[in-house]
């Protein structure tokens, strides 16, 4: 009973102070200043690791979905310069619009192909070369796709590479480009 005082009708303890309410209940009459500030200090480190945590759970969302639109994005390029080579290979192989002596302008995606440029031969390599592009929605920020096809004599060799972008607009820093190569 060494940090125990007993006055009048009083208890006091370290930090604490009783009063005697009746013969067999000690009622707390008020708290210390050094556990007043307790409470504020615990509600505010919680809400600052809520806040982190809130914060960190914002930070990864937002990062997936990045991700997972940047991989939309290169799946419509793909599929952009997969239809390029299937034109091609349609047109080379069903029409012979990429012959020498009579080229034709292919059309993909139900319409008229633009920029096309038929049969430029280089004198020093000996190989022709025909580019062309498209869109396959018509609108400027649809995928679109350009084709080069080369042809060479000395072996016979047909190359195909198309390459597909997720949009046709230059400009766009979200631009993906995907390429694919046919040699036959």
């Amino acid at each position: 009973m060494n940090s125990m005082k007993k006055t009048a009708s009083r208890f006091q303890l370290p930090g604490f102070s009783f009063k005697k309410a009746s013969s067999c209940q000690l009622k707390a009459e008020s708290f210390s200043g050094y556990s007043r500030g307790f409470t504020l200090l615990i509600s505010v480190l919680v809400s600052s690791i809520l806040l982190a945590l809130g914060f960190a759970i914002y930070n990864i969302a937002s990062k997936e979905l990045t991700l997972s639109s940047s991989g939309r994005e290169s799946q419509f390029a793909f599929y952009a310069a997969d239809s390029g080579i299937e034109c091609a290979l349609y047109w080379d192989y069903q029409q012979d619009a990429f012959s020498t002596t009579s080229p034709q302008q292919p059309s993909c995606a139900g319409g008229v192909v633009d920029d096309y440029t038929p049969n430029e031969f280089d004198s020093g390599t000996g190989i022709y070369t025909t580019t062309f592009s498209f869109s396959l929605n018509g609108a400027p920020a649809a995928p679109c796709t350009d084709v080069t096809v080369t042809r060479s004599f000395q072996p016979t060799r047909t190359t195909v590479v198309a390459a597909g972008y997720n949009t046709c607009v230059t400009t766009n820093p979200r631009r993906i480009e995907r390429a694919i190569q046919v040699r036959y």
